[in-house]
């Protein structure tokens, strides 16, 4: 009788063994190229996690910089790969620091990816499937649709090479989805390498100023002749009144009016260019809303360009004029009050201001709102108008330029400061009155004194 192991006969324990063994061997064997890998998700033991914990961190960081890491997954997915990574200190310090703040450049991404797909063989190579000496050198294809060329040189040592670089850590990782060798130096491509060129020699020649270009006269739109070299302490070669003419960026001459040559400027269409510049330039667009729809200055301003008149407009942004209480904009008139107060009847311009005030420290401009004046001074490297609280700082300069209308952007709405009441004295009983006499004509007076002299007495009221 068969001994019993834990109640089951041995017979029975040797017929389910040998059943288990005789499934396991009709199955389909799993073939090394099949991975985890092969549905598309990275697990932990793939070559990508690898490389990232491994000793080739710099080309790591490239790689995540260069976006990368997606392509490389679905790169594994499809088939493994081959890495030959470069050691850190070939990125780090044997690396040209000008060809590496190329690759950094995020205009530059897609020569960095061609880079480094450059460097990844969609196959797996090991170390023994070099070729032989006598054989020559095998191109791969990369993954950046660029070749490769492995070779291997007689002699004791048997060196491997990828193109110019030596394989100095064969099979260094090693994983069911790829495999990476360690390099001595980092492979750049043709492509990458002109694009490289190009960049350095459009800065080169983008640094050189030209010279020997002709110039021409302003005034007279005619080509300027080369001055001859002025010797040392000789007096100007132009003259006194051409030295001191101001030219036309200094002083741009005012609109033609109806009284000039051609007797009609337009105006209002160039008040409509400069509001459209408002509406494209953004953040402005209730400035020229007020223009347009509130009220009627862009007519006004028309005609005061067309009559020859040169202008300047503070423009608050959108930011300043949502800060205006509704009782500051109900009163009849008063968004035409606040943009009167807002427009200089003078061409001005950020650099012009801005020397104005830090050559005489406070300039008070005349505005359309008559009698007040904007203050305007230097404050913080720029121009501040108003006072105290009511302040605005110019941060949007030059929006608008043209020579006759100028438009500078202000965080502020600027409001004229309120004139402070005559104090009136406290009536009390020191305060003495004194009755005006009624004076006398000058001529009056002489015919009395000369009337007394004579001994005559006067009929004229006046003299008693």
């Amino acid at each position: 009788m068969d001994s019993l192991f834990y109640g089951v006969s041995k017979l029975l324990l040797f017929s389910l063994f040998s059943a288990s063994i005789a499934v396991a061997f009709s199955e389909k064997p799993i073939s090394s190229s099949s991975s985890s890998s092969g549905s598309g998700q990275i697990n932990s033991n793939s070559v990508l996690v690898a490389l990232l914990d491994s000793h080739y961190t710099e080309l790591a960081e490239l790689v995540e910089k260069a976006l990368l890491l997606q392509t490389l997954e679905e790169a594994v997915g499809k088939h493994n790969i081959t890495v030959f990574a470069p050691r850190n200190e070939a990125l780090e310090r044997e690396l040209d620091p000008e060809f590496k703040a190329f690759l950094l450049e995020p205009r530059n991404l897609r020569s960095l990816q061609t880079l480094l797909m450059f460097h990844i063989v969609p196959q797996r190579i090991r170390s023994h499937q070099w070729p032989r000496e006598d054989s020559g050198s095998v191109r791969h294809r990369t993954l950046c649709k660029d070749h490769v060329n492995l070779i291997q040189f007689q002699g004791p040592n048997r060196r491997k090479m990828i193109d110019s670089a030596e394989i100095i850590r064969p099979d260094d990782v090693i994983r069911t989805d790829g495999i990476i060798h360690g390099i001595e130096k980092l492979l750049i491509p043709r492509s990458v390498q002109e694009d490289f060129n190009r960049r350095r020699s459009l800065r080169s020649i983008s640094a050189v100023l030209p010279t020997g270009a002709p110039e021409v006269d302003p005034r007279t739109h005619r080509l300027k002749k080369p001055a001859p070299p002025v010797p040392a302490g000789a007096p100007p070669v132009l003259p006194i009144y051409d030295a001191m003419a101001p030219g036309p960026s200094l002083a741009p001459a005012p609109a033609p009016g109806p009284g000039g040559p051609h007797h009609h400027f337009n105006g209002e269409a160039q008040v409509k260019d400069f509001i459209q510049t408002l509406v494209h330039y953004g953040g402005y667009n209730e400035m020229a809303d007020i223009l347009v729809n509130l009220t009627s200055l862009a007519t006004e301003m028309g005609r005061l360009v067309s009559e020859g008149y040169v202008l300047t407009v503070l423009a608050p942004n959108d930011e300043a004029m949502a800060k205006l209480t509704t009782d500051q904009l109900s009163e009849p008139g008063s968004p035409e009050q606040i943009v009167y107060y807002h427009i200089i009847p003078e061409y001005q311009t950020e650099e012009s201001m801005y020397n104005a005030v830090r050559r005489f420290g406070k300039v008070k401009y005349e505005t359309l709102r008559f009698p007040h004046r904007v203050l305007a001074q230097e404050a913080d490297g720029s121009v501040k108008f108003g006072h105290g609280d009511g302040s605005a700082y110019l941060f949007d300069p030059d929006i608008y330029t043209d020579g006759r209308i100028s438009v500078q952007g202000i965080d502020g709405v600027l409001l004229p400061e309120k004139e402070s009441p005559a104090k009136q004295k406290p009536a009390g009983a020191g305060v003495v009155k004194k009755a005006a006499k009624p004076r006398r004509g000058k001529l009056m007076e002489v015919t009395c004194r000369m009337l007394g002299a004579v001994g005559q007495d006067s009929r004229f009221t006046s003299c008693q």
